[in-house]
């Protein structure tokens, strides 16, 4: 019987101890992977504002009615909602957006919104810049940024890095709602939470490691 030269026994051993990490990493991510783009504050009793990041048309009724909680809990007193000028074939998005606010929460809910018109933004870094002088139009000193849940960690590392010398301070947390494009458990068992997962991994990996 041939011998096996310890070298050779020491890789063996090295080769079962990665791959048994690399089964034990994906077992890791399935369950615990959705969570890790999560990140919801303990939010205040009050604050001046919650602001609305832009998202597609699913994604941005969720957030809306988020953010309808926090104003009829009292736990803000007005709504920016971040939102293009215009859209296809020129509509005028203040004016479909007023719409249906009024639609579905009435005059009186309608009318603690503010619309702040973000152009030519493709990244939530961009968006936080291009809010920053709508918040700092009403003085607010407090807010809480509203997005979707899968979202959420993202938003809160850039908006935070992004306003981190801002004069005067303002103080942030970030509150991710429940979104119909992402749940944490069992992501990977739906296309759409899948892809959503994947997409915005990279984005937070990205932002992450960016700077």
């Amino acid at each position: 019987m041939t011998k096996v030269p310890p070298i050779m026994r020491r890789r063996a051993w090295i080769m079962a101890a990665v791959l048994l990490m690399f089964f034990l990493g994906i077992l890791a991510t399935l369950h615990w992977g959705g969570y890790l783009l999560i990140s919801n504050d303990v939010l205040p009793s009050h604050a001046d504002g919650a602001v609305i990041l832009q998202a597609s048309v699913i994604s941005e009724e969720v957030r809306i009615a988020g953010a309808v909680r926090l104003l009829q809990h009292g736990v803000v007193d007005h709504i920016i909602l971040s939102i293009p000028k215009t859209g296809y074939w020129d509509q005028s998005f203040p004016s479909l957006a007023r719409t249906y606010l009024e639609k579905h929460y009435g005059h009186d809910t309608a009318s603690r919104f503010q619309f702040c018109e973000t152009v030519n933004i493709d990244s939530t870094e961009q968006e936080a810049m291009a809010i920053m002088p709508c918040i700092r139009q009403y003085h607010w000193s407090s807010i809480i940024v509203v997005t979707s849940n899968f979202h959420s960690r993202r938003a809160g590392l850039i908006w935070r890095r992004t306003w981190k010398h801002a004069q005067p301070p303002v103080q942030m947390w970030v509150d991710g709602v429940d979104d119909p494009l992402f749940q944490p458990a069992g992501w990977w068992h739906h296309r759409r939470y899948a892809k959503t997962w994947l997409f915005e991994s990279s984005k937070l990996l990205w932002a992450v490691i960016a700077r």
